[in-house]
Order: structure tokens, then C-alpha cells, then sequence
């Protein structure tokens, strides 16, 4: 699949010099005193769960970055369905390079795969409805980059990726300004000053809230730990006005009920937070 325009040449090469300096720091020395410097050898990617496959281009990177002579051989892509006992990839190259970037491509890989497959999960259960599935900004930091991909690789749509690229006036946002009516009129006021487009979404936290939010003139509201039936008498009054995404609260087992109000959106940050690792092992092969 196509990389989401937020993974970047540069985030990639930041992301990896900084992990690999957090792990290897002055030196692998397990590696660097067992392991001859010109010995060649190979490694295979194990599967040891059933899962969506994530973290594959990923990873392809993280060794070639590490070192350019290594070559990866891939069987499973990113997005693909794999099963116990498969081989998603073959590496090969120097012993020292894939014993010391083993544990980053594999930390890398099973957070992902996991999220991954959760999202691929609760997205099969919208099937059939108009309604997206959206990630969050409840991601682990410095790590965002990769949950939101693996988000993508797994069938879910992302929200905004960070603070900066849309606004988002929460509850804590409208409680200290005073009201929604107000704080949106001073987020277009400092749109509009400063030049930038970006779409405002209000949370909301009943249907007097919608109401206000509604005739405030915004982009998307949001439906913030509503009952399923409030959440269908906000979407018949909104009546396609503006765009709708109920949150908070979401599990798997309300995904079709809550779709069946005729959202836009469903946002989950359990797609990112709770998550389980996916058992992946690179093994030598002898």
C-alpha cells in the first residue's frame, strides 16, 4: 500500500537514528565480541500468530538505513493476512547488522501488527454502512507515527494527526472559554488572521450542545459518550449540515448499533491504546 503522506523520508530517518541510538548507543558489544566482522548470514521473519501483517516496509528501511548492503527478500506485505508458521521476509547481510537492528524491527513490527489487526477487526464490522472507522491522538509518544500507519495498513481511516493540521474544541476548551458559540468565533477570528484553513470540529456532550455547535457554523461535530438514541436525534438534526463522528466510550460490540444512527465517523482510541502485540520472531537461519 501507498505510505500515508505524514511518513515522510525525514520522520522515517529521525524516527530510526533515534531508536537505534536509544538501543545500541556506544556500541552492541554482545554482538560486537561474538560475532565475526565479515560473517554473512540470514534471517527469517516468523510468524507465530495469526494476524494483519504490519511494519514490513518499515522494517525493510530500518536495516537498510542500519546498513545498505542488506537485502530483504518479502513474502507477506504490509496489510496482508498471515498465519502461524509463515515467513513474511527473508534478510540477509552481515550477522552483526541484523543481530543489532533484530529487536527494533521487531518492537516496530508487533505493535503495529497488532494494531493492525484490531483495526482490521472492528472495520469488517462497519462493512456495509457509510460510517469510518478513526483512530486517535491516544498514541504513545514518539511512536505516533507508526501507530497511525499501522491504523491505515489495517482498513481504518486517520483523524487528524497532531494538533496542528485541525482544530478540535473540547470540553475542556469550551469549559474554560465560556461557550461553544464564542470559542468557535474566535478560532475562525484566528483562522482567518493568521491565513490558515483548517476544519473545526466541536465536541459535544448533549443535544443542546449540538444545537449550539450547529448554528456556530462548523465543520464536524462530534458526539462525545452519547446513548445510541441521542446520538440518532443529533444526526436527524444535524441533517448532513456538517459532518458527525460519535466517540467515546466505543467498543467492538457497539460498532454496528452506533453506525446504524448514521455517523460519519466512529473514533476509537482503543485501536491505539489497547492494542495486544502480535508474537513475531526473526530466527537465523542455519
Amino acid at each position: 500500500m501507498k505510505r500515508p503522506a505524514y511518513v515522510t523520508d525525514k520522520a522515517l530517518k529521525q524516527f530510526i537514528k533515534s531508536a537505534l541510538e536509544e538501543d545500541i548507543h556506544d556500541g552492541d558489544h554482545s554482538t560486537l565480541s561474538t560475532i565475526p566482522e565479515n560473517l554473512e548470514q540470514k534471517a527469517k521473519l516468523l510468524v507465530k500468530e495469526d494476524c494483519i501483517l504490519a511494519g514490513v516496509e518499515l522494517a525493510e528501511i530500518i536495516f537498510k538505513t542500519f546498513d545498505k548492503n542488506m537485502k530483504v527478500e518479502v513474502f507477506i506485505k504490509d496489510g496482508e493476512p498471515a498465519k502461524v508458521g509463515d515467513i513474511a521476509f527473508y534478510v540477509t547481510g552481515s550477522a552483526r547488522s541484523i543481530l543489532s537492528t533484530e529487536r527494533l524491527v521487531l518492537n516496530c513490527m508487533q505493535r503495529m501488527s497488532g494494531i493492525a489487526t484490531l483495526t482490521h477487526d472492528w472495520d469488517s464490522r462497519l462493512l456495509g454502512t457509510k460510517t469510518k472507522l478513526l483512530d486517535t491522538r491516544k498514541t504513545t509518544p514518539n511512536f505516533r507515527m507508526c501507530e497511525k500507519w499501522a491504523v491505515a495498513v489495517g482498513g481504518g481511516t486517520n483523524h487528524r494527526y497532531g494538533l496542528y493540521d485541525m482544530m478540535m474544541l473540547k470540553d475542556n476548551h469550551i469549559d474554560y472559554n465560556g461557550s461553544i458559540t464564542n470559542a468557535v468565533k474566535m478560532a475562525k477570528d484566528y483562522l482567518k488572521a493568521n491565513k490558515k484553513k483548517l476544519k473545526i470540529e466541536v465536541e459535544t456532550r448533549n443535544l443542546q450542545e449540538v444545537e449550539e455547535a450547529l448554528k456556530s457554523g462548523v465543520d464536524r461535530i462530534m458526539l462525545d459518550n452519547m446513548g445510541v438514541d441521542d446520538m440518532k436525534k443529533a444526526v436527524k438534526l444535524i441533517n448532513g449540515k456538517c459532518e458527525t463522528e460519535a466517540s467515546g466510550g466505543i467498543t467492538r460490540e457497539m460498532l454496528k448499533e452506533v453506525a446504524a444512527t448514521g455517523v460519519d465517523f466512529i473514533s476509537a482510541g482503543a485501536l491505539t491504546h489497547s492494542a495486544k502485540n502480535i508474537d513475531l520472531s526473526l530466527k537465523a537461519v542455519k
